[in-house]
């Protein structure tokens, strides 16, 4: 009975030994290429292991273990295990690898002529892992406009989510060949600016108040803090209006909000104005009209009068 079983068995997995092609004296079938597909199978459930293990042993210590570095410690680590199966995969397929690192370095250089780009990107992911400036959670703005949240920080590209909830896909190298704004590298903390303009004949003293009261109503504002409270500066004497800056520090939570913080900001500017009675310019333009007597008008240009007559309807 045993040895029926064992037969057919070998009946149906004859195929494996089935040669598919040879490199030079080495013969590739079914069997070995499966077994090299196998273990890099192995070598992905693994990866994901580790960075389960990893994302575990950072929820026990979550205090001392920063999110961007334990990122950048899991991509590492799969990017090594997979590196590591690959290779084992290949050494299982029986081919000489002193033979097999000619042939690849070769190949490289025809890749690497074709796929410069890729190359600069993946180079670039590199670095971004290993370099402090950028990390997964920063809030940045790129030169070419590009404003939002880092996600993910992939072989070769980036992946920013706007405030629009809009996932936007940007290359590596961008990252390191054009400049970029990152405002929570250091400090999660930031000023702003907002610009303001009132009538010229407006009390400066009553305009600070109405606006730092308007300040103080934004949830936005940095409070508690005597070296960073709001303050306003008359910032230039312009054509229709006193030219006002309100300079107010934000909190963490404002950070990722830009245009939500600027309106909100100038929503309740704009209500304390009104409720202190301060007028909000507009421009304006004087027209200053020549007007000259009839003694300067030469006689042959003046229309002979006509004479009238008014009855009492008319009065």
């Amino acid at each position: 009975m045993w040895n029926r079983v064992t037969t057919s068995l070998n009946e149906a997995f004859a195929w494996l030994g089935t040669e598919v092609f040879s490199i030079g004296d080495t013969s590739i079938t079914y069997g070995i290429i499966f077994r090299a597909l196998l273990l890099l199978v192995v070598a992905y459930v693994v990866s994901r292991i580790v960075q389960q293990a990893l994302t575990r042993f950072s929820s026990y210590r979550q205090h001392s273990m920063n999110p961007a570095t334990l990122y950048t410690i899991k991509r590492l680590s799969h990017y090594t295990i997979m590196v590591i199966g690959f290779i084992i995969a290949i050494a299982s397929l029986g081919i000489d690898l002193t033979k097999f690192a000619i042939f690849a370095s070769a190949l490289g250089i025809g890749i690497g002529f074709g796929l410069q780009n890729l190359i600069s990107n993946f180079s670039a992911g590199l670095i971004l892992l290993f370099d402090k400036t950028l990390k997964v959670g920063d809030f940045v703005e790129l030169e070419s406009g590009v404003t939002g949240e880092v996600k993910e920080i992939a072989i070769r590209s980036t992946i920013v989510t706007t405030n629009d909830n809009i996932d936007i896909i940007v290359p590596n190298s961008e990252f390191i060949n054009f400049r970029v704004t990152n405002w929570t590298m250091r400090d999660t903390f930031r000023r702003l600016k907002v610009r303001f303009g009132v009538a010229y004949n407006s009390d400066k003293d009553l305009v600070r108040k109405a606006v730092l009261e308007a300040a103080d109503r934004v949830e936005f504002t940095l409070k508690d803090s005597y070296h960073k409270s709001p303050q306003v500066w008359l910032r230039n004497f312009g054509d229709n209006a006193l030219e006002f800056d309100l300079v107010v520090w934000l909190t963490a939570e404002a950070i990722n909000r830009p245009s939500a913080v600027q309106a909100a900001y100038m929503w309740e500017i704009h209500s304390s104005l009104l409720e202190y009675g301060i007028e909000i310019p507009f421009p304006q333009r004087d027209l200053h009209v020549r007007s000259w007597s009839a003694v300067a008008v030469p006689p042959q240009a003046a229309p002979p009068a006509k004479p009238t007559s008014m009855s009492a309807k008319d009065l």
